[in-house]
């Protein structure tokens, strides 16, 4: 919270921040896991492929299951074992595998450079979202003018504990928080922000002098 911090006004206090749930971590895990598989996949058809047509050049196709087995082993043991017919490919398709993995790595490091920058936080006086490390995009709402709050949670969400916070703001529409632990939590750190804030006015109205 190292921006909120620097941003705090004279007599204002953070009364909550929002972190990321564990299940955007593995969200952005699964990114790498699947590039992962697909690259796996296309080298396992493309493999499949260079050995079937060659069985298919050397022995006839009603071969015995144990014989195919054999003839199989064989004619990967003379092409120097899997490794080396992948490596034999065609350029196109190892880039291609290495393309899927790269593509799964960079989501994966995209998303944890997300969490990484994001601060969410509501304060006794505004709502603070900032993302961004050198391109910084900060949206700052004040409370007073902050209309509803709802949650948004699935069935996974309301499982293991984690939501979407979705604001209605005057002029700024909705605002909706990417998925954070203990949605309701942060939205009743807001609702007591504002009861803070009617209480305040309500006693500055108080000893406001006549006359």
């Amino acid at each position: 919270m190292l921006y909120v911090q620097q941003s705090l006004g004279p007599k204002e206090e953070i009364l909550m921040g929002a972190r990321f749930h564990w299940m955007y971590t593995l969200q952005a895990i699964g990114w790498i896991m699947f590039g992962l598989a697909l690259g796996i996949a296309v080298g396992y058809v493309a493999i499949w492929w260079v050995v079937s047509q060659e069985m298919r050049a050397l022995y006839p196709p009603d071969m015995e299951k144990q014989m195919y087995d054999m003839a199989w082993n064989q004619i990967v043991a003379k092409k120097g074992g899997y490794l080396k017919i992948l490596w034999a490919l065609h350029p196109l398709i190892r880039f291609s595998i290495l393309g899927m993995f790269l593509l799964g790595l960079y989501f994966f490091a995209h998303m944890m450079i997300v969490k990484a920058t994001t601060e969410i936080a509501v304060t006794s006086e505004r709502l603070v979202y900032k993302k961004g490390l050198i391109a910084r995009n900060v949206g700052e709402l004040n409370i007073d003018r902050i209309e509803g709050v709802s949650v948004r949670q699935g069935v996974l969400g309301r499982i293991f504990g984690y939501g979407n916070v979705v604001i209605r703001g005057m002029g700024v529409g909705e605002v909706v928080l990417p998925p954070i632990e203990t949605p309701i939590e942060f939205r009743r750190a807001i609702m007591e922000s504002q009861a803070m804030q009617q209480k305040a006015q309500a006693q500055m109205g108080n000893t406001r002098p006549l006359g």
